[in-house]
């Protein structure tokens, strides 16, 4: 039997990727025979979607991510740390992402350490541990080989947290495997305070039938994945035998390269000029600098070895979020 915990559990993708987990059923982790899913524990500082309180594997405790404990990790064979402060209030509030990123994710390792069971900890890291600067610009093309170079506190969280989580998987602590995600689009209900959440209301507004504004030009390239892609990409990182996985450096997960442009063209493909009519484009400076500091064109070869793909185009991704929203669109040609 595998325990599993996800901190962040109640939110976006922690709660899809305890619905994959739980619809598999199993888990092979760290390349070891796959085994049932006993217990599924969902760490949040908010209450859990009904469906999974409802599930009957589920064990949900309220908590902030500096509270946890070791005896709310105790039994865990793997654990996926997601529970963060997000981009645009890690740089608006610096003490906010010192406490909740930095701060909240040492006490889950030393939780782990404390332990001495050495689980596997899945860390969702970002692309935001990339960037440009005077003496290091970035590369047109972000390569495994790349070294962080963060420009945002929430990038230089990340970053730091990447190499504490390999020191702690070389001392042999616990198996960290650090998963670089790109911008999870489409996110489905409410925006957030990232400084990528446009990239998801850019969609999710309009077919709502809702005004989005959309704050960098058209032009703005940016690395996309889908929610689906998001949560296959931390479940292979917890499967993965560590000789699959490689040294104890972060993957960078697989993107699609598109625009914003092209995302409000897609929209009007599938849903009609009457729905991309609903976006405005009013640039925010501050916003527009963070998200042009972040790569938008990368070579995962690590992750493609893994077997990760990215999304095939933006068409894609609108059509998966519009059939698992249920979204029923006015126009009568079918998408």
């Amino acid at each position: 039997m595998v325990r599993i915990v996800v901190t962040g559990g109640a939110g976006f993708v922690g709660a899809r990727l305890a619905r994959e987990l739980l619809k598999a059923g199993t888990l092979s982790a760290a390349g070891a025979p796959p085994q049932p899913l006993s217990t599924v524990t969902l760490i949040d500082r908010v209450p859990v979607p009904d469906d999974l309180a409802a599930d009957d594997r589920v064990a949900a405790i309220r908590s902030e991510i500096t509270e946890v404990t070791p005896e709310m990790l105790a039994g865990a064979d793997v654990i996926f740390h997601l529970a963060a402060a997000v981009s645009g209030e890690s740089e608006a509030d610096f003490d906010l992402g010192l406490s909740a990123n930095l701060r909240g994710t040492e006490v889950v390792l030393a939780a782990c350490r404390t332990l001495g069971t050495a689980p596997v900890v899945v860390f969702t890291s970002s692309y935001a541990v990339f960037g440009g600067s005077a003496e290091h610009p970035m590369p047109p093309v972000i390569v495994d080989q790349t070294p962080p170079n963060p420009q945002t506190s929430y990038g230089t969280q990340k970053a730091m947290l990447e190499l504490l989580l390999a020191d702690y998987t070389r001392k042999g602590f616990l198996h960290g495997r650090a998963m670089r995600l790109a911008t999870v689009s489409v996110r489905a209900g409410r925006p957030n305070t990232a400084a990528s959440s446009f990239l998801s209301g850019i969609i999710r507004e309009p077919l709502a039938g809702v005004r989005s504004v959309v704050p960098v030009p058209p032009e703005t390239e940016a690395a996309l994945a889908s929610p689906a892609k998001a949560v296959a990409a931390l479940i292979r990182a917890a499967t993965a035998t560590d000789e699959e996985w490689g040294d104890n450096t972060a993957v960078t997960m697989p993107c699609l390269t598109t625009t914003a442009a092209e995302m409000a063209v897609a929209l009007e493909r599938i849903a009609g000029p009457e729905v991309s009519a609903l976006i405005d484009w009013v640039e925010d400076p501050v916003v527009a600098k963070i998200v042009l500091g972040w790569p938008a064109r990368v070579q995962a070869d690590r992750a493609a070895r893994l077997g990760l793909t990215p999304d095939p185009d933006v068409d894609s991704i609108i059509n998966r979020y519009i059939a698992e929203s249920k979204i029923q669109l006015s126009r009568t040609d079918s998408w």
